[in-house]
C-alpha cells in the first residue's frame, strides 16, 4: 500500500496489512522529507508519541506503528501469531516493505529497542540515526526490577508467571511504570497509564504480555551483535535516558559510548516514561543531533 503523507505536521491514523496483520500507525510530515520511524515500548502503543510527533513531523516524515498485541494493531485469531520478538520485528519488517519505506532513523524506546535493532541487523545500509530513549542493548542497563522477570526466565512455572501477572498487569502496576522515578507524578497525563492498562485488559491481552517477558531473555542473546551494529554503523545517535528508570538504569545509557564515541548521553531527572514529562526537550534534542 503506497501512502503519501501530510506536508505539515497534521497526524493521520492508518492501518497497513503487513504480515498477516493490521498494522496501526500514525503519520505526519513531509512525504519527500528524511524518515523517523517510532518504536514504542511496553506497555503503551504509538499513543506515547502523540506529543511528540507534531514536533518532529516539521523536520521528518515520522512513521509510528504499534507493535502487535499493543494499541489499536489487529492480529487475526486465524493468523496463529506466536508473540516473541523475531516475529514482531518480521511484522514491522514487513510493515517498513509495505509503506516503501528504504532508508530511516529509527527511535527506540523499551520493546522498540529490540524490535528496532533486529531491523537494523537485518538492513543495515537503511538506518541512518537512532534515537535511544530508556531503549536498552547492554547487559548493565538492566535494573534490579528485572528480578522477578529474571526468575521467570529461570523457571517459567505457573507459579512465577502469576508472579509477574499479579505484580505488573493491572492499572497500579502500569501507573507505577509511568510515574515512578519523577519528580511531580501530577505531570504525567493520566490518560497514558489509563489507556494503556484498558487495553491490557483485552481478552487474551495479558498472556501475550507474558510470554514476551519470557521472551525477552532471548533479546540478551542478541546484544552482541547490537553492539557490533553500533560500532559498524557509526550513525548519528542520541541516547536521551530517565535516570530513575527502575528497569533500564543509567549505565545502559553510558555504554553506547563505548561503541559509538561520537555518541550523544544525557541522563535526564526522570522515570521510564521520559516524553511524559521532557518531552519537548526530547523532541528538540532529535532534531539538534540528527538534523546538523
Amino acid at each position: 500500500m503506497s501512502v503519501t503523507a501530510t506536508p505539515d505536521s497534521t497526524v493521520q491514523y492508518r492501518f497497513a496489512d503487513a504480515d498477516g496483520v493490521r498494522v496501526f500507525y500514525r503519520e505526519a510530515g513531509d512525504a519527500q522529507a528524511p524518515v523517523m520511524l517510532l518504536l514504542h515500548g511496553f506497555p503503551s502503543s504509538s499513543h506515547q508519541f502523540r506529543n511528540l510527533i507534531p514536533q518532529l513531523a516539521k523536520h521528518f516524515r515520522v512513521i509510528a506503528p504499534d507493535l502487535p498485541g499493543f494499541g489499536f494493531t489487529e492480529v487475526p485469531a486465524g493468523r496463529n501469531y506466536q508473540y516473541t520478538f523475531d516475529n514482531i520485528a518480521k511484522t514491522i519488517g514487513a510493515f517498513v516493505d509495505e509503506i516503501g519505506l528504504k532508508r530511516y532513523a529509527m527511535y527506540f524506546f523499551d520493546y522498540g529497542a529490540p524490535t528496532g535493532l533486529r531491523l537494523a541487523l537485518a538492513h543495515p545500509e537503511r538506518v541512518t540515526g537512532l534515537v535511544s530513549q530508556n531503549g536498552n542493548a547492554y547487559l548493565e542497563g538492566l535494573g534490579d526490577a528485572w528480578a522477578p522477570i529474571r526468575a521467570y526466565w529461570a523457571d517459567a512455572s505457573q507459579a512465577n508467571r502469576q508472579t509477574i501477572h499479579d505484580a505488573i498487569l493491572h492499572l497500579e502496576g502500569t501507573k507505577w511504570q509511568y510515574v515512578h522515578g519523577v519528580a511531580n507524578p501530577d505531570s504525567v497525563a493520566p490518560e497514558s497509564y489509563v489507556l494503556d492498562a484498558a487495553l491490557l485488559e483485552r481478552p487474551g491481552n495479558k498472556d501475550i504480555q507474558l510470554d514476551l517477558f519470557l521472551d525477552y531473555a532471548n533479546n540478551l542473546k542478541l546484544y552482541p551483535e547490537f553492539q557490533a551494529f553500533f560500532r559498524k554503523a557509526q550513525v548519528p545517535t542520541l541516547v536521551i535516558w530517565g535516570k530513575n528508570d527502575p528497569f533500564f538504569i543509567p549505565p545502559g545509557a553510558e555504554a553506547y559510548k563505548r561503541d559509538n564515541a561520537n555518541a550523544v548521553v544525557e541522563l535526564l531527572d526522570t522515570g521510564h516514561f521520559a516524553l511524559e514529562t521532557h518531552g519537548e526537550y526530547i523532541g528538540q534534542r532529535i532534531i539538534d543531533v540528527l538534523t546538523r
